[in-house]
């Protein structure tokens, strides 16, 4: 298949727009012809997730673009960094890790990028429109840009991403074209319980089970009778972004491209249907959890980043408690969130908690635990399914009331009574 480019990408190869233009068009036609891509389109936004240092590699190609004079000529929110700016003294993090994952830092933003670094670029003032054209890397982004808001962006790989952000142009394939949005696979939930569907770990369970069933195809899901929130569809996208590689999912009545079970399938019939009944998701919930006994070391929630909303809701659990010397109590969110948060009084509570708050990154992105922290608990998905493989700590999975209990015990303490477990 011929790969069909306009004056404009030409321009670019040609090296019209500068060496760190020609380099990113570069990349973006060999992946383009690579995919078997007829054309290129153009972008409106980016969220880079190169961002996260990995490794001297990562930070050289960083400066080496920026050395070059690459800007990005599209809005481009930024990823979590692999160190927290401002408080990275007070973890584990060696100084050297921390110099070259700020060296990166300033790399991108260099290059024009918007400060964000945000897992959640959806909560900041870059948010998307429905139908938009965007470049957007970090798994759980993708889902909620695609799913949530309507927007449309491919799976884009750290480094793809700024050459798209520098060129504002993509292949023009998968997930950018109306005719691969179609859902492939129905899941329908099968007499699940209201009072299920309203707790705060349903959609990060359902979430979870989404990606084990579907992977890379796109799911239709049936029967959700608790309209969910914001929140709630960011965990169900993070869980199934983690699990699998599901990149957009369609909820009939609920997320914009599926008014109808019929319209997410846009007229096809579902290759696979699965029945989700309470059974399975008390399996799934399970699943989650790693850990044994009732010994924890770390509560940490924020995975992807905590939002205002979330702010809000833990605040009065917290309001009168102090958590046990025994369990650290670690909140990971945006610049933004936090500064919002404080404005709006919630974080002084949590401050008499005990509760500590990291901005610019996650635990799973820096070296920032110790080895003292053997066991976490966590209401993330996201959290659950990467710690065991990428921290080596076991997990307690739960809801947020669950894991403000257990840091005012300093053991594990969780209420099971609607899950019937």
């Amino acid at each position: 298949m011929t790969l069909h480019l306009t004056d404009k990408d030409r321009a670019f190869l040609d090296g019209e727009h500068g060496p760190a233009g020609r380099f990113a068009m570069s990349i973006l036609v060999r992946m383009a012809e690579a995919q078997d891509a007829e054309a290129m389109l153009d972008i409106e936004g980016a969220h880079i997730d190169s961002t996260v240092y990995q490794g001297e590699a990562t930070m050289e190609f960083a400066e080496h673009l920026a050395g070059l004079g690459g800007k990005v000529i599209v809005p481009s929110s930024v990823n979590v960094s692999g160190v927290d700016q401002e408080g990275w003294k007070d973890w584990a993090v060696p100084e050297d890790w921390a110099m070259k994952a700020y060296r990166q830092m300033q790399a991108y933003q260099s290059m024009g990028c918007t400060p964000t670094w945000t897992c959640a670029p959806y909560q900041t003032a870059m948010r998307p429109r429905f139908g938009q054209q965007i470049a957007w890397g970090e798994s759980n982004a993708i889902a909620f840009a695609n799913s949530v808001i309507g927007a449309r962006t491919e799976r884009y790989p750290d480094l793809m991403d700024i050459c798209a952000a520098i060129t504002g142009r993509v292949p023009a394939l998968g997930l950018h074209l109306d005719e691969n949005r179609r859902g492939d696979l129905l899941l329908r939930l099968v007499d699940v319980p209201l009072e299920v569907q309203r707790d705060d770990t349903f959609c990060t369970v359902l979430g979870y089970l989404m990606g084990k069933i579907a992977q890379e195809q796109i799911p239709v899901i049936e029967g959700v009778e608790v309209p969910p929130s914001e929140d709630d569809l960011k965990m169900l996208g993070a869980g199934g972004a983690s699990a699998g590689a599901v990149a957009l999912f369609h909820i009939a009545n609920v997320t914009p491209e599926a008014p109808t079970v019929a319209a997410a399938f846009g007229g096809r019939q579902p290759t696979e249907r699965h029945d989700i009944d309470l059974a399975t998701l008390r399996a799934a919930r399970g699943e989650l959890t790693t850990g044994r006994g009732d010994a924890v070391d770390m509560v940490v929630i924020g995975s992807p980043h905590f939002s205002l909303a979330e702010f809000e809701r833990l605040a009065p659990l917290v309001a009168d408690e102090r958590k046990s010397d025994r369990v650290e109590f670690l909140i990971t969110t945006s610049r933004m969130m936090r500064a919002l948060a404080e404005q709006a009084g919630l974080l002084e509570p949590l401050r008499a908690f005990g509760a500590r708050i990291t901005v610019d990154t996650c635990i799973l992105t820096t070296p920032m635990l110790p080895d003292t922290i053997n066991t976490i608990m966590t209401n993330s998905a996201k959290y659950a399914y990467y710690s065991p493989g990428l921290l080596n700590a076991r997990v307690i999975f739960g809801g947020l009331a669950d894991c403000v209990r257990t840091a005012v015990a300093g053991r594990v303490e969780r209420d099971e009574t609607v899950w019937g477990t």
